[in-house]
């Protein structure tokens, strides 16, 4: 053979498995992501899918009544902002020693104590309300207590799903939580605004109380018996033989330990520690958790943003700013309906360009000065944002030791909070003492970040020399 045609043979044939390993990342079993069927066949995720739904829902609900609540008595965006930044501000402190507490308790009871606390919570808050004697402090204690709850929920849902379902199908069971995370943003995002004008802030907050509730008992119903993430190992040997999630080169480290020491404070910072240790080995890993966390810190900080675009530039009551909010949930069911095809088709380049396009969007969202191109682009960054949250998801939770999932996603968590408090003041600030659309720019400029760490674990998936990482496989 010809050494030059031997040579571009031998690239081609280079490229064609990059681009395997790739989509092997966030694809295991690419024939089995649009098995809805069999997902919902999984025991116990019918129960989680309608958890997820319903109290997805009442949070879309109190979170936008409680935004344009402050807004409407304070006429302050940075106000808005301490909003955002008290639900987010325990993300800093909680998340580590939760995530130690996902990693040895079942995470389905943990989950509905979550429920229930926050529930009562809400429910108390909503009472006041109800009789007038709501203080503005009293409200940002809820939000504050609410932060904290959720600092730990949802890395225990994400590492609940890694649990239940089964590896080759967890794409389609990340883009089928996203839909039911969406699909209650989409129902509250519809419904606020009429609720609001009707029942106040005391009713928005009633409905978000009882569907705590309704969560907590979903969870209940998921699966019977205690069920820890230990009982997988023999916690009484020295070492752990590797596992699935892990593989022979990514062995499960020796730090089984018996029960009698399990809660005991150096072994907390330990297990702590072994989480640290696992990131800082699995840069890759790493990469893909900043590309979600700048992800994850745009879509929350943006809500400072949003709710002054509505008022203030497009001069829409309630109702409007629901509409820019359903579309954006409607994007994002879109989204993760598209998911399991793109994830079959270069997936990094879909993330890629859907980070950029929320960099870019954002940036020129100011000049929508009507309220239907408001609630267009903002369906479009729905879809964007659903790409990237199944596609990073899903390839961490292939990679990741289920063992290991708790302490990663809240490791993530962190990353995210400190992101989301520093453009939360940020983006208040610019948009009262600058301008919005400078506070849009902003903005973009998290993305942006988000489209960087994208394209530094394309890197990481391949090694100098074309072939696949152990962590990659």
């Amino acid at each position: 053979m010809n050494p030059l045609l031997h040579t571009i043979t031998l690239l081609a044939d280079i490229r064609k498995l990059e681009r395997g390993s790739l989509d092997s990342e966030m694809a295991s079993d690419p024939h089995s992501t649009l098995d809805w069927k069999a997902l919902f066949r999984v025991p116990g995720f019918p129960f989680f899918f309608f958890a997820m739904f319903v109290s997805l829902f009442g949070t879309g609900m109190n979170f936008a009544g409680v935004t344009w609540y402050v807004l409407g008595a304070t006429h302050s965006t940075v106000k808005v902002s301490l909003i955002v930044i008290l639900v987010t501000l325990p993300g800093l402190v909680v998340p580590p020693f939760g995530g130690v507490l996902i990693d040895r308790v079942d995470r389905r009871y943990l989950g509905v104590t979550l429920d229930a606390a926050r529930a009562v919570i809400v429910l108390g808050t909503a009472a006041l309300a109800y009789m007038g004697r709501l203080s503005m402090w009293e409200l940002y204690s809820m939000v504050f207590l609410l932060g904290v709850g959720f600092a730990v929920y949802w890395s225990t849902t994400n590492a609940l799903v890694q649990e239940l379902v089964p590896r080759e199908q967890l794409l389609t069971a990340n883009a089928t939580v996203l839909i039911a995370v969406q699909g209650g943003m989409t129902a509250a995002g519809a419904l606020v605004g009429f609720t609001f004008d009707r029942a106040g802030l005391a009713g928005i907050l009633g409905i978000d109380g009882t569907t705590y509730l309704i969560s907590a008992v979903c969870l209940l119903l998921l699966r019977h018996g205690y069920h820890a993430p230990q009982d997988a190992h023999n916690t009484r040997l020295v070492s752990a033989a590797p596992t699935i999630e892990a593989p022979p080169e990514m062995s499960e480290p020796s730090l089984m330990r018996t029960d009698e020491d399990l809660f005991a404070p150096s072994r907390v910072f330990a297990d702590i520690a072994e989480g640290l240790t696992y990131l800082q080995q699995q840069p890759r890993v790493l990469a893909l958790g900043i590309t979600y966390a700048c992800m994850m810190a745009g879509v929350i900080s943006a809500n400072v943003l949003v709710v002054a675009l509505a008022k203030d530039l497009l001069a829409t009551g309630p109702g409007g700013y629901g509409y820019i909010e359903m579309g954006w949930a409607f994007g994002a069911i879109v989204g993760g309906l598209a998911a399991s095809a793109a994830a079959r088709k270069r997936p990094y380049r879909v993330l890629v360009m859907a980070l950029a396009i929320l960099a870019a969007g954002h940036t020129l969202f100011p000049f929508a000065r009507t309220l239907a191109a408001a609630v267009a682009m903002n369906a479009l960054f729905g879809v964007c944002r659903a790409l990237v949250g199944v596609l990073t998801q899903s390839s961490i939770m292939t990679t990741v030791p289920r063992r290991l999932m708790g302490r990663t996603q809240s490791a993530f968590s962190v990353m995210a909070t400190v992101l989301q408090v520093i453009m939360s003041f940020a983006l208040g600030w610019f948009a009262q003492h600058v301008s919005l659309s400078a506070a849009f720019v902003l903005l973009g400029t998290i993305y942006g970040g988000g489209v960087i760490a994208a394209l530094r674990a394309r890197t990481l998936s391949i090694n100098p020399q074309g072939t696949p990482t152990p962590a990659a496989g």
